[in-house]
């Protein structure tokens, strides 16, 4: 899909400001130029940045409302969700307290790099979940290509208090994993179809109880 219909679309989509639009194509310069020596992105996605990363991580900010006060994006790596959804909010003047999660200390300051050059509120944190447990006290929790869903609960289940919406990204394998969780969890949701792919599913996960 040619560059300027990608940046079309989502402006249909998200019908932000010009000043967004600029904010996130100064985003798509800079990950370009870092992923050479950062690998941030799959080089089969780097013409398809404005769809297969903004603009699927954007659908959820239509789900977050300014009752919601904190969120927090599990492994961000390049800053997806949780990034993107910080600009939206931005344009949107949503009061919504954003950190990144991330293992890697590289990228961490490839999304301090971001957060700087757009004048953005966003706090970093530069972790391994799985082997210094973080206690996760945000509000929504998000998490993109992250791990498996089943891996995900567990650790929200452990590590999270107070949270009151879970949006997970999920792929092809999307429904198996769901009914497979569904044999250990209780899970209260929504399901909606991904606008950048049929074959993908976003969940919005209200409860979670251990079977």
């Amino acid at each position: 899909m040619d560059r300027d219909i990608q940046i079309d679309t989502f402006n249909r989509f998200t019908q932000v400001s010009r000043e967004t639009i600029i904010s996130l194509k100064t985003y798509e310069k800079i990950l370009i130029s870092s992923n050479k020596s950062l690998n941030l992105i799959g080089k089969s996605t780097i013409n398809a940045i404005w769809h297969r990363h903004f603009l699927d991580s954007a659908q959820v900010i239509d789900f977050i409302d300014k009752n919601d006060k904190s969120l927090i994006d599990l492994g961000s790596g390049a800053g997806f969700p949780g990034l993107v959804l910080a600009i939206l909010a931005k344009d949107r003047k949503i009061p919504l307290k954003i950190k990144l999660l991330e293992k890697s200390p590289k990228k961490i300051n490839f999304l301090k790099k971001i957060i700087g050059e757009l004048n953005l509120k966003v706090e970093t944190m530069s972790s391994n979940i799985f082997i210094e447990p973080v206690k996760l006290e945000e509000g929504v929790l998000l998490a993109r290509a992250f791990k498996p869903l089943e891996i995900i609960l567990k650790l929200i289940h452990k590590n999270a208090k107070n949270w009151k919406k879970i949006f997970i990204f999920l792929g092809k394998s999307g429904k198996t994993e769901l009914l497979q969780a569904s044999k250990s969890w209780d899970i209260k949701y929504k399901q909606r179809v991904s606008i950048t792919s049929s074959d993908s599913l976003v969940i919005e996960i209200n409860e979670l109880k251990k079977k």
